[in-house]
């Protein structure tokens, strides 16, 4: 007897859901006109460190106005003189900030003034203040890390950072 209860009770259901109603209609939203997106301004390049031959900068021309690291090489195929360009190019921005100017002579017969007035041997980095007074001599690859931090502690570049904090 249970049983026919529970069957009476599912006939209704079965049974409405079998109707055939029609599905209703397609549902009208009204148009939302999207806003234009402009696409996002181009970034900046990088900036491009400043690399100079030896033969076509003289000494004379930087003093007072840029930081010269020289890196000398008795050819272009030296792996130090190649990972240290390299290693420069990876973030010249520091540099920039700091005026400077990268001379390359890897080119010893040549004869350049810098390696006259330098005098290195084989591979050398040199790095030379606005004053041009020689402030670091390095015979093997310096990071850019390094290089930043010895020049933050020259006199000049104090007074760079002093008026830099002074001004808006």
């Amino acid at each position: 007897m249970r049983m026919n209860w529970v069957l009476l009770l599912a006939v209704p259901l079965i049974a409405a859901m079998g109707e055939s109603a029609p599905p209703p209609g397609p549902v009208q939203l009204p148009r939302v006109d999207t806003p234009v997106v402009e696409a996002p301004a181009p970034q900046p390049a990088a900036p491009e460190l400043p690399l100079k031959q030896a033969a076509d900068v003289a000494p004379r021309e930087l003093v007072g106005v840029s930081r010269p690291l020289v890196i000398f090489a008795d050819t272009e195929a030296d792996p130090s003189f190649a990972g240290q360009i390299a290693m420069l190019e990876r973030s010249p921005g520091v540099l920039i900030e700091r005026d400077v100017v990268v001379i390359v002579d890897a080119d010893p017969a040549a004869r350049s003034e810098w390696r006259q007035w330098l005098r290195p041997e084989g591979f050398s980095l040199v790095l030379i203040d606005k004053d041009g007074q020689v402030k670091q001599r390095k015979p093997s690859i310096w990071d850019t890390r390094e290089i930043t931090r010895s020049i933050d502690k020259f006199p000049s570049r104090r007074v760079e950072i002093g008026r830099a904090q002074i001004l808006p």
